[in-house]
């Protein structure tokens, strides 16, 4: 009698193995002629927790390098947008010099000859300007540029970069309010860094605002056991087409609030500055309440 149980066992698991064969020679089957560009999915007709396991895998797999693929498009085409915005902003400054400088030579009135002259410098220096901020994203965005975090004391650098931009504030009649709740806070930063971060938004402000910014200051306590203290930096004015400004893109390189690319800029400072925050261990983001845009800067406190 212990003999046909043997058999019988024998015979049991040859039919299992057997099964777990065809079950993965089917997976390989499948995994071989699939339509890389379907959603197909794998299945199973002999469902063991093994089997079940090894098809749960491969969908997994097929599901995360699908994702992947959506990711690459999405960045191929961000990338496209951008070439197009960059050849756009480099052709329009060129050719309106050049325009310049050959009604410059037709011209016998010398008034316009000057006017010309004046002319074709400007979009020269809107060309130069646009190359040095590609220059400067490509430093931002450059993990091996050298970069050393120290402890900085915000308020001398925020100073520095206010008195340079005196001029541009009091041909407005702008004045920029200033409220800290701790005049002597230090962050985690690269002063230089930090600079060029007041520096743009800043810019920022005066090229697209409609009122003196208001930059406050003010500690944000740490989220959980492990978490640290981050300071927190906000740059606020009103705008005048709050509407057509969005805020989630407003990070993104060579993004405009009007969708044109004649409304002045290069459309890389906000980017520069997110590129930046993020090297310095901190972060930035945007919000839009009641016609105003607060532009929200966090850094590392320096313990």
């Amino acid at each position: 009698m212990g003999w046909v149980v043997a058999i019988a066992l024998a015979i049991a698991l040859l039919c299992a193995v057997v099964l777990y064969e065809r079950e993965l020679g089917c997976l390989a089957r499948f995994l071989r002629r699939r339509d890389r560009s379907a959603n197909e999915r794998a299945t199973v007709s002999f469902s063991t927790p093994g089997i079940s396991s090894v098809a749960a895998a491969v969908n997994g797999e097929m599901d995360a390098l699908r994702d992947e693929r959506v990711v690459l498009g999405e960045r191929q085409e961000a990338f496209q947008r951008d070439l197009a915005a960059l050849s756009h902003d480099i052709r329009t400054p060129l050719a309106g010099a050049q325009g310049y400088l050959q009604l410059h030579e037709r011209s016998a009135d010398p008034a316009e000859r000057e006017r010309c002259l004046r002319e074709a410098s400007s979009r020269l220096s809107a060309m130069r300007e646009l190359t040095d901020r590609l220059f400067d994203y490509a430093k931002a965005a450059d993990a091996d540029s050298p970069f050393a975090c120290e402890p900085v004391e915000v308020l001398p650098i925020l100073a520095e970069v206010l008195a340079g931009a005196y001029p541009q504030f009091s041909e407005r009649g702008w004045e920029p309010a200033i409220d800290f709740e701790d005049d002597g806070v230090t962050v985690l930063a690269d002063p230089e860094a930090l600079s060029r971060v007041f520096s743009n938004l800043l810019a920022n402000a005066l090229r697209h605002g409609a009122s003196a910014p208001a930059i406050s200051q003010r500690f944000v306590p740490p989220e959980g056991e492990e978490g640290s203290s981050m300071v927190e930096l906000a740059f606020s004015n009103r705008v005048e087409d709050a509407g057509a400004i969005d805020a989630d893109r407003l990070f993104e390189r060579f993004y405009r609030a009007d969708g044109s690319r004649s409304g002045g800029g290069s459309g890389l400072g906000l980017a520069i500055v997110a590129n930046l925050c993020r090297r310095m261990g901190g972060s930035v983001e945007a919000a839009i309440d009641c016609g105003t845009l607060s532009i929200i800067v966090h850094l590392p406190a320096a313990e």
